[in-house]
């Protein structure tokens, strides 16, 4: 199964691409690029919240609303802000929100409001393909007789999915994004998925991103 990295930029080329790159006002090129440096903000941010026992549980609720989001690709690529996009996007970074989009925009050239509609785009697209990779893990498990199947016992692995796909699109983004991760890594640890992972609000996911 591809990665959530392929998944999406898959998903995010061809007329898809056209359209997000004229949405946000910019050229091909570098809508491709900031869609790849993106990512690994995005997952990096998932897997911290997914690091306890709780953040798991409700980003695995979460999931389950955000199944059908590249079905309805159009409607996100048409009009980013009457979607979830805003909203899991404050429950993954918090306040530092801004601060995200201004280090992509650094990274890209393109301007902070730019890279806000991107990722609005980018955040339900990310959701479902993650609650594809965890329905794929879960139909690979075989439980014992007489054990609960993985829906019943938990989030599905969530927390070493999203590590390994976090890690993967921190290796595949563009050669640019350095100075980026560098400039989240804030404790020095040469990690900046767990930095960035602290910009959460602390929030629980599944209130906001359920939606109802």
């Amino acid at each position: 199964m591809p990665s959530i990295f392929d998944s999406v930029t898959e998903q995010l080329s061809g007329p898809n691409l056209t359209q997000l790159s004229q949405q946000i006002g910019a050229d091909e090129a570098t809508t491709s690029q900031a869609v790849q440096a993106a990512l690994p903000m995005l997952l990096g941010g998932l897997a911290r919240n997914a690091s306890s026992p709780d953040g798991a549980a409700s980003l695995g609720n979460a999931l389950n609303e955000h199944r059908d989001a590249m079905q309805n690709l159009g409607g996100l690529l048409g009009n980013a802000e009457s979607g979830p996009g805003g909203g899991i996007l404050g429950h993954i970074f918090g306040q530092k929100r801004s601060t995200v989009e201004s280090g992509v925009g650094q990274a890209t050239g393109l301007q902070q409001h730019q890279v806000g509609k991107l990722l609005m785009v980018l955040a339900p697209i990310v959701m479902a393909a993650l609650a594809r990779r965890q329905q794929a893990h879960q139909e690979q498990e075989v439980p014992l007789p007489g054990a609960p199947t993985p829906a019943q016992a938990g989030p599905g692995g969530l927390p070493d999915i999203l590590k390994r796909e976090a890690q993967e699109a921190q290796q595949r983004a563009p050669t640019g994004l350095g100075g980026l991760l560098g400039m989240l890594d804030r404790d020095g640890d040469g990690n900046p998925l767990n930095d960035i992972g602290r910009m959460a609000s602390g929030g629980g996911l599944g209130g906001l991103l359920g939606g109802r």
